[in-house]
């Protein structure tokens, strides 16, 4: 097979490893840096090209856009879309997962776990925001940020208001949501391929610090998940119509509770920890799926 695969950076750990191992298993695969892809959008003769040259005659891709990028990145996905292409994560369904606010709601429309979740555009509704989510101590959140920044514990009502209001005030997007206090700075992420979980690990943010994120100095180590935790990070998957993720959850006294779902999630802490192969898996999944014009959606949506 012939990959294409959109990073920007071709020398992060997960990026080597997927290229190591769609080459141990007899497949070409080239790293295009998203940014500096260009279109052709013509009527029923897409293309896209790179460095002067059009990029033809792929199998599939790997979209690995980070968040920064995410306008521009889907937009490039779905011309490879519209080409035929087999998109390993299709454009819809990453949009889906980086706009934190659609994401919760198409979660709770289809009844998975979530933390209590308040969103308001008016400062006036701060008081009744912070009761709808039970008070302080609240977790709030930029509906743009990534990988644990932007993330900000209000634990007095006081404080949670004024965090609130001078997020308004800088016409900043947020999210209020209850926290979830017997988690105890500790998340679950499960690794989800075509429909299965098959990887977990438990992340530990360092000590004073409520975020557990591994950017951040948080420590993983591979985890046993329940049935519970599995169907909720297989369903939430579903929901966002992606086929590789990973699902952050928390163990909450009312059973599991998805904080976010990474359409790009990275393979070193999982690999690290859990010891399993998971970029081989993702090759895996390519080599059973991938045939032309087979996305879903068709870049609609």
């Amino acid at each position: 097979m012939k990959i294409a695969m959109l990073a920007r950076n071709p020398n992060l750990y997960s990026h080597l490893r997927l290229v190591e191992a769609a080459e141990e298993r007899g497949h070409e695969i080239n790293v295009f840096d998203t940014l500096k892809c260009y279109m052709n959008i013509t009527s029923r003769r897409p293309e896209l090209r790179y460095g002067g040259v059009k990029l033809e005659g792929y199998d599939a891709v790997i979209p690995r856009i980070g968040a920064s990028v995410t306008f521009y990145g889907t937009a490039v996905l779905r011309q490879l879309e519209m080409m035929g292409v087999y998109p390993l994560n299709e454009s819809v369904g990453i949009g889906r997962s980086r706009d934190k606010l659609r994401s919760m709601q198409l979660l709770a429309r289809d009844g998975i776990g979530l933390p209590i979740t308040a969103f308001a555009h008016d400062t006036k509704m701060t008081g009744e925001v912070l009761e709808i989510v039970g008070g302080a101590p609240v977790v709030i959140k930029l509906l743009e940020g990534t990988q644990g920044i932007g993330v900000v514990l209000g634990e007095t009502p006081k404080a949670a208001k004024s965090v609130i209001e001078a997020f308004r005030g800088a016409k900043v997007n947020i999210l209020v949501q209850e926290f979830i206090k017997e988690a105890g700075a500790t998340d679950i992420r499960a690794f989800v391929i075509g429909g299965k979980v098959v990887a977990s690990m438990m992340r530990t943010g360092e000590e004073g610090e409520f975020r557990s994120n591994l950017h951040m100095g948080g420590t993983a180590k591979s985890i046993k998940i329940s049935s519970e935790e599995r169907s909720t990070a297989i369903r939430a998957a579903k929901s966002m119509g992606l086929n590789v993720c990973g699902v952050d959850m928390l163990r909450s006294n009312h059973g599991p509770v998805v904080m976010e779902i990474n359409s790009s999630p990275g393979l070193e802490g999982v690999e690290k920890s859990t010891g399993i192969d998971v970029a081989g898996k993702i090759i895996e999944f390519i080599e059973k799926n991938a045939s032309p014009g087979k996305t879903k959606t068709k870049g609609k949506g």
